[in-house]
């Protein structure tokens, strides 16, 4: 990696991501870890992508996969196969893919190591090179309450993610919150709402209540499913996301609910565009999503100019707000039936809250989180 200077910052930087991922993948750290590549890349920074080789069912090249720019370079190294041995298996392959990070590294001298998987930079503490780690999942073990203090600084998507980690000694100056985002041109997109139907299957003359994303339970989307019953008469619940495995369980047990499974999220600019009301039920049942996640798709919806029906989370609390969105209690599907009611026959008008999510979400473009990282980084 040649050395460039960014500009705006009057610095050098050599950036090494480092993420232990199948890339691509369907999952959603996929999109925020190309995405910041990406962003990092186009504010100045020298960006090389990290990642092991490994089997992959999705045989296509990244940068069109994730619709970002080639003005960054990913290297593979080579990674033995142990999926099959299961949770042994996972923590075997983050080992070797640690050790081959540590050497790389060594041979190609980055400014900063940055990475999601904390373990890749335990395994670097000892070394010169800072270490940057971005966490999303709350985390906290023996290892890291030994050597979190090493961390050059914590980049934290959540307030509940940057209090957690003060609360256990962590300098206040080293961590900092910076939440997820969106690429706002790639959702600049103009959809004829009947064609798009067609394309997926579904009803032109439904009402559509739209929920995207993974079927996890914490995600809530069984809240969704079972308020789905009490509004069928007004509106078509439609869910994208989920493995063929969830799906068919699903749609057995709900089969008043159009599930049309996984779809890559270069398509999901698009999807949006079918709802009449697009729906963040997560529960409040579960620390990650109570405390610390900070979904892509939230980020997605607000550009959408489509009413928004989130669940009144901490969490969620850090992006939405009254004024941008209909916040709900959690966990409940009657009242999240109500509320869905009350929008479709014209009860609460939506349209200026859908104009202010639009407004809210300029500030969280994918380049602008990368800027005040940069920042961040330099003082």
């Amino acid at each position: 990696m040649s050395q460039i200077s960014i500009s705006c910052y009057n610095v050098i930087m050599k950036l090494l991501y480092a993420a232990n991922i199948r890339l691509p993948t369907e999952k959603a750290h996929g999109v925020q870890i190309m995405k910041m590549c990406e962003a990092f890349a186009k504010c100045g920074v020298d960006v090389e992508l990290l990642v092991p080789r490994r089997k992959n069912h999705i045989d296509t090249d990244p940068f069109d996969y994730y619709a970002v720019e080639r003005n960054f370079c990913i290297t593979y190294v080579p990674s033995g196969y142990s999926a099959r041995f299961g949770r042994f298996g996972f923590w075997l392959e983050t080992l070797l893919f640690s050790e081959k990070v540590a050497r790389y590294v060594a041979q190609s001298k980055p400014d900063i190591v940055y990475s999601r998987d904390e373990f890749i930079l335990i395994n670097l503490c000892l070394s010169a090179v800072k270490c940057v780690w971005e966490t999303h999942t709350g985390v906290w073990n023996v290892l890291l309450r030994l050597f979190i203090g090493r961390f050059f600084k914590i980049i934290a998507i959540s307030t509940g993610l940057a209090d957690l980690y003060r609360n256990e000694g962590v300098n206040h100056d080293k961590i900092q919150v910076f939440h997820d985002g969106a690429d706002l041109m790639q959702f600049s997109v103009t959809v004829n709402r009947e064609d798009q139907k067609r394309k997926l299957g579904i009803p032109l003359e439904k009402k559509i209540v739209l929920y995207v994303g993974h079927l996890y339970k914490w995600k809530g989307v069984d809240t969704l499913l079972d308020a789905s019953k009490l509004f069928s008469s007004l509106a078509q619940t439609v869910i994208i996301g989920g493995t063929k495995e969830e799906v068919s369980i699903l749609a057995n047990k709900y089969p008043n609910v159009l599930f049309l499974g996984y779809r890559p999220y270069s398509e999901l600019a698009f999807n949006q565009k079918i709802a009449d009301i697009l729906v963040v039920p997560n529960s409040g049942e579960d620390k990650i999503s109570r405390l610390y996640t900070s979904p892509l798709k939230v980020f997605a919806h607000m550009t959408s100019g489509i009413p928004i029906i989130a669940s009144d989370l901490p969490s969620l609390r850090e992006i939405l707000t009254e004024r941008n969105s209909i916040l709900i209690p959690p966990d409940d599907p009657v009242v999240l039936a109500d509320f869905v009611r009350r929008i479709l026959v014209g009860d609460i008008l939506t349209k200026l809250m859908a104009l202010q999510a639009q407004i809210d979400v300029r500030q969280y473009d994918w380049r602008i989180r990368a800027q005040a990282i940069i920042r961040f980084l330099g003082n």
